[in-house]
């Protein structure tokens, strides 16, 4: 379908479906969701002109993963968020199955966003092309078409383009398969944007000392963070171990130094970002203050998505929360974004042994509670959270099939810090040391509930609900 009729589509859908989304108690409070349909990977996440700009990955018509459009918010605090035009819609032949996630840069004080649109063939094969389009002064994107088709020596999954300037000069990190069916990063230079010129594997399956790592590496980000670089990604088909990999995906970084001359990127092992049940995709940013700043996507791709309770009411899948990103002693801190602070409202101190705690309401909060002994924490009739001294397990009910399931972080306790929603819980473990990010569906208004003799301190803050306009 041409433009017109694509947007005269999602039209009809958002006028039919926004009402019955706004209907779902467990519609968000504040963390940012589709207005109807499926949400899933942030993109062009950027920085300018006093706004931050999120763009996302939308399918306006289905909860399902069909061809995805470009969503576009954009906020002055990174609390308060507005609507934009619509910024891509897979209206051409070299995107005909979607436009694929990517990021954003600025060119003469306008932003460009660097995207994949996705090509599939009646016989099951597919290509992918790296396009451009750029704003104009209506505050829309003019699409300048391809400026890569497919890399030789690589299956038509490549995507996910990721580019910054170094020293004048204008590099991208792509995320691909070879012809093994090995997951690899692969490192371009340009410049102008428009001429890339392929340096080569930087990372991947068997390379790096990673041995084999799965099948496909999506979502590359390369940032540095004082003194290391960091490469953040998302490699698919890593077998479950033990107590990591639980999750059907993964989203994790490898610390390292690219030698840009060369195109070699020395790294560390890989680890998990998050040991939560949902979190994938996250895509940084730099701050107007240095800071930088991370979203991701609060799902997984797999076989569970379609019993979110929230598919009857026609959306589903949130952002996380905003959050800035340190290094420390070669780990990487996650801690919630500090303007998030401006949504708290009315606040409760207490202290004392943890059973002889009050409920806690937990539809739209944040708890921190500074605690060392073992306790237990119920968080609705949807999360459990148990901390026996020396690891945490956090366990619900899969939607799919009933049946108990658990994620697991080990190491000495401080504290936590939760944020929670009507959809969703966030919980950072000694200042962002790590994080357990979870999608949950309480069949009543909930409240957080502490067992055990364990002293503690807690901090409870209602959250507002700032406007989405």
């Amino acid at each position: 379908m041409q433009e017109a009729s694509l947007l005269k589509h999602l039209t009809l859908a958002v006028m039919r479906g926004q009402i019955r989304a706004s209907q779902d108690p467990h519609r968000p409070s504040w963390h940012l969701a589709p207005c109807v349909g499926l949400l899933n990977d942030p993109n062009g996440f950027i920085y300018h002109a006093g706004y931050y700009h999120l763009f996302y990955q939308w399918n306006p018509l289905d909860c399902r993963h069909g061809s995805k459009y470009w969503g576009h918010w954009r906020s002055p605090d990174l609390v308060h968020w507005e609507h934009q035009p619509v910024a891509l819609v897979p209206s051409e032949e070299y995107e005909s199955h979607g436009c694929y996630s990517g990021s954003a840069v600025i060119v003469d004080d306008l932003i460009t966003l660097i995207y994949t649109g996705n090509v599939k063939y009646p016989d099951g094969s597919r290509t992918a092309f790296q396009c451009l389009a750029q704003e104009n002064e209506q505050g829309e994107f003019d699409k300048l078409g391809p400026v890569l088709s497919l890399p030789a020596g690589y299956t038509g999954h490549v995507r996910d383009p990721k580019v910054w300037q170094h020293n004048g000069q204008w590099y991208m990190v792509l995320g691909a398969q070879d012809k093994q069916r090995q997951g690899k990063v692969l490192l371009l230079r340009s410049d102008n944007l428009h001429e890339w010129q392929n340096l080569g594997e930087i990372a991947g399956s068997g390379l790096g000392g990673l041995g084999s790592f799965g099948y496909m590496w999506e979502c590359p980000d390369l940032f540095t963070l004082g003194e290391q670089d960091v490469l953040m990604f998302c490699p698919q088909g890593i077998p479950a171990e033990a107590e990591c990999y639980r999750n059907t995906f993964q989203a994790g970084y490898l610390l390292g130094k690219l030698d840009y001359a060369n195109a070699v990127l020395g790294h560390q092992d890989f680890h998990e970002m998050d040991a939560g049940f949902e979190f994938y995709a996250p895509q940084t940013t730099l701050a107007a203050d240095g800071r930088r700043l991370l979203f991701g996507w609060m799902g997984i791709p797999d076989d569970d998505e379609l019993y979110h309770p929230t598919v009857a009411y026609g959306w589903i899948h949130t952002m996380t929360c905003p959050r800035e990103l340190s290094l420390d002693e070669g780990k990487l801190i996650q801690r919630p974004a500090r303007e998030l602070t401006a949504l708290r409202g009315e606040h409760q101190q207490w202290q004392g042994r943890a059973q002889d705690a009050p409920a806690l309401p937990i539809s739209s909060a944040e708890i921190i509670v500074n605690i060392s002994e073992p306790f237990v924490l119920e968080l609705g009739d949807a999360l459990i959270l148990v901390w026996d001294g020396e690891r945490i397990t956090l366990s619900r009910h899969n939607l799919r099939t009933g049946l108990q399931e658990s994620r697991y972080w080990w190491g000495e306790l401080q504290q936590l810090q939760l944020l929670c929603d009507r959809c969703s819980i966030e919980i950072f473990i000694n200042h962002g040391e790590a994080v357990m990010t979870s999608c949950y569906f309480p069949t009543e208004e909930p409240i957080a509930i502490f067992n055990g003799n364990a002293e503690l301190c807690l901090r409870h803050w209602l959250l507002s609900s700032p406007m989405l306009e």
